[in-house]
């Protein structure tokens, strides 16, 4: 879609970047944001985190900032949700698995209009670009993340919901977006090897499916732990990403969250991006391992609630959301305009109906209203929008679907910032 541009610096954004086939206008209602961080939590509902004494720092931040608490992850499995949180679409893609990396010849799920699930068994996902027809939603899921015959069917959102298969999806992200209006972006990704991103599945934050131990550890039994997963890095199963043809918006964008230019050190120094995805690795962020110790075991049982739970993982996930927290709080960035932590969680994992796929998510913005406990109606959709909206974007995908409601209860500012002249801030 042609817009008319407000500023030169946009019209050269459109000339550099041109929009696809389903981007729409501005969202309205949120304020112009300068920084937005996005951390994203694992596999717990919203029953399970709220209330729960191992978790005493999120259920605090979540009555001192602003909490959604009727927000529904969308479908199942983890990566699935990522790709909604940061494209608007599930671009075709009901799995997990690792992308088909560099793999121009491979025809894209939304080309093929094929679907690739978990049960049946699908290939590795080839990088996801141009448009085509993602996959529906239906109100419940029979092939991804069952094992009967305990659990035989999963819920998505509400249970109610379901969402139709989408033509003219287009194959980008909230970071081709950034890059298209010079802006920028990052994926911080714990536990990420030295080497960086490329080709890397899975890591300990050295050793990798890349470079695994072999020769340099011969006594070693101890299998590799999944630390850092892919499927957790939504933008590298892109193809502008892995290809980075443009030089702001490629696989340099991905960094650890240790080390010169990695998470700590950006925020101590305040030069962040505009757009932070922040992913602790799968012992902090309550997703668990199985062979990583007691701490990070897996959840002994998934019912729905707080029953069945390793408190351990739970513990050690709000001890990171702490200092993650405190971190972007004490970092120069926080006070240098208007900023907005998100704190979210990716799905109610290996539930069974009737469980919903009902999250907690948290906003904290350092401006405007606190403690806004809010009964709307939201879905991952939701965020996106209202994070293009703040950052001076287009909707993009699902995020411009008419029954998507921006959060701009949680986003609330004073009367000042709540202006609509404030969306074109800095010409966007």
């Amino acid at each position: 879609m042609i817009r008319k541009a407000a500023t030169l610096g946009l019209a050269l954004a459109l000339m550099a970047g041109p929009m696809f086939a389903n981007e729409g206008d501005v969202p309205k209602g949120i304020p112009h944001l300068d920084h937005v961080f996005v951390i994203m939590m694992e596999n717990h509902a919203y029953g399970q985190i709220v209330g729960n004494p191992n978790a005493p720092f999120t259920n605090k931040y979540a009555k001192s900032a602003n909490a959604a608490n009727n927000y529904f992850a969308v479908a199942h499995p983890s990566l699935t949700n990522y790709l909604e949180v940061v494209g608007g679409s599930n671009f075709g893609v009901l799995t997990d698995n690792s992308p088909d990396w560099h793999n121009s010849a491979c025809t894209t799920n939304l080309a093929s209009g094929l679907v690739a699930t978990d049960v049946p068994a699908s290939p590795n996902v080839c990088p996801i670009w141009g448009t085509g027809t993602d996959a529906a939603t239906p109100a419940f899921d029979f092939t991804n993340e069952t094992t009967p015959p305990s659990i035989n069917e999963v819920t998505n959102i509400d249970g109610i919901l379901s969402i139709p298969a989408a033509k003219n999806t287009s194959g980008k992200t909230i970071g081709d977006q950034l890059a298209d209006f010079g802006k920028s972006w990052k994926s911080y990704q714990e536990s990420l090897p030295p080497t960086g991103p490329d080709g890397v599945n899975n890591s300990d934050g050295f050793y990798s499916n890349v470079t695994p131990f072999l020769t340099p550890l011969p006594a070693e039994t101890q299998s590799l732990i999944n630390l850092y997963a892919v499927k957790h890095n939504p933008f590298v199963y892109f193809r502008s990403v892995q290809e980075g043809m443009n030089p702001e918006n490629s696989l340099k964008n991905v960094a650890g969250f240790e080390g010169s230019h990695g998470l700590f050190s950006d925020l101590a120094s305040g030069h962040v991006p505009d757009f932070s995805f922040i992913a602790p690795n799968q012992c902090n962020d309550q997703h668990g391992r199985g062979n990583a110790g007691p701490a990070c075991d897996f959840d002994p049982s998934t019912l729905g609630t707080q029953v069945g739970l390793n408190p351990a993982l739970i513990y050690i996930g709000d001890l990171t959301i702490k200092t993650l927290v405190k971190a972007i709080h004490d970092s120069p960035a926080w006070k240098d305009g208007r900023s907005a932590i998100v704190v979210l969680w990716d799905e109610n994992d290996y539930s069974a109906t009737p469980n919903v796929n009902q999250v907690l998510t948290i906003v904290d913005t350092n401006y405007g209203e606190k403690g806004v406990q809010s009964s709307q109606f939201y879905t991952h959709f939701s965020l996106l929008k209202s994070i293009e909206g703040g950052l001076g974007l287009p909707c993009l995908n699902h995020a411009c679907d008419a029954s998507v409601k921006v959060m701009s209860d949680l986003f609330a500012g004073d009367h000042h910032h709540d202006r609509d002249d404030d969306h074109d801030h800095d010409g966007n």
